[in-house]
């Protein structure tokens, strides 16, 4: 390559069939669109888009706990003798539940899907446990854990109320342990 053919590349505008490298020098947009601003850009955009989610994300959390104050009453507690079951539903409709007059006279209540197939789970009085004949899963009445058969997880508990004669479901409770 010839002394000249090397001059014009460095000279604005030239002739020269080579890249312009100083092209790029003058130009006033490498300014405005580096990375610098493109992070703080993408930096702003997040932070805005995680503020307009704010008042979704309290609203969710109040009607959560609008839910979980919900009182359904269930029957009144001459109706269900000692070692006899009652299904209802509860929280909503559409969620089976079972509540046991124990043999002992306690009364529990528990979602009657079981935990491993959402079979229903059905109450025995002989044994005083709670069976899920689909794939003979047994599950402790005192607290839901399951005692022996294919579910891994404990029948979740609804929180009973007996006021005036008469029981109410008050709450749902997920444990696990």
């Amino acid at each position: 390559m010839n002394t000249e053919c090397k001059k014009g590349r460095n000279v604005k505008k030239s002739k020269s069939d080579m890249v312009n490298l100083i092209g790029n020098v003058d130009q006033k947009d490498d300014l405005k669109y580096n990375r610098r601003a493109f992070l703080k850009t993408a930096a702003g955009a997040s932070v805005a888009l995680g503020l307009s989610t704010v008042p979704f994300s309290v609203k969710a959390m109040m009607g959560m706990a609008e839910e979980e104050e919900e009182r359904v009453e269930i029957t009144k507690l001459a109706n269900l003798p000692k070692g006899e079951s009652l299904t209802f539903n509860y929280p909503t409709e559409n969620d089976a539940a079972i509540l046991v007059h124990s043999v002992n006279g306690e009364l529990v209540a528990y979602n009657s899907a079981c935990t491993h197939l959402m079979c229903p789970v059905f109450y025995e009085k002989d044994s005083d446990t709670l069976l899920c004949p689909c794939h003979k899963g047994y599950f402790d009445i005192n607290n839901g854990h399951p005692i022996s058969g294919p579910p891994q997880r404990e029948l979740p508990l609804i929180e009973l109320e007996v006021t005036n004669g008469t029981i109410f479901a008050t709450g749902r409770k997920y444990r696990h342990g």
